[in-house]
């Protein structure tokens, strides 16, 4: 484990939250994790970071696997002048991460909660997700009610919305 997985397994640990642990090779998309065909526990999650055209708001966005989600139409829903991807430099000063290594878990490096939490509602059945320990070679599987737990402790409160698909 890196020296940032394990900083997180002891914030997990003190929540006394456990998780089942897959290693696997690095899938930068869900699409790859698809083809390789990999039997892990729980819903698979889409990790999108957006900001707004103005780059003042920054939001992860969790959604199912399978949604193409209509960025356009996500933005007039939240009246939100044109989202788009933030890049690669926000990522890495936001959440900590590189591309193909945002998850839910990433929120812990968000310390000035610059970062908003959007969930899709149709994640709110499921009740274990995967997600990355900052590094795409690990799937870290959670039960939905500790990742509530540990948003709190970092500060993010999700929103749920209804995503747009294309």
């Amino acid at each position: 484990m890196t020296p940032q997985q394990l900083k997180l397994k002891a914030v997990l640990e003190t929540l006394r939250i456990t998780f089942k642990s897959y290693e696997h090779p690095p899938l930068p998309t869900c699409t790859e994790a698809q083809k390789l065909g990999l039997k892990r526990s729980g819903v698979q999650i889409k990790n999108l970071f957006l900001r707004d055209n103005r780059g003042k708001r920054h939001i992860l966005c969790l959604t199912r696997a399978h949604l193409q989600v209509d960025l356009k139409a996500l933005s007039t829903q939240q009246k939100l002048s044109r989202l788009g991807f933030a890049s690669t430099e926000r990522l890495d000063k936001y959440l900590g991460v590189k591309p193909g290594c945002v998850s839910a878990l990433a929120l812990v490096n968000d310390d000035k909660r610059a970062v908003e939490l959007w969930l899709d509602s149709g994640l709110l059945n499921e009740l274990e997700w995967q997600c990355h320990p900052f590094e795409n070679d690990k799937t870290w599987v959670l039960q939905q009610h500790d990742l509530y737990t540990f948003w709190r402790q970092t500060g993010h409160y999700p929103r749920i919305v209804d995503i747009p698909c294309l």
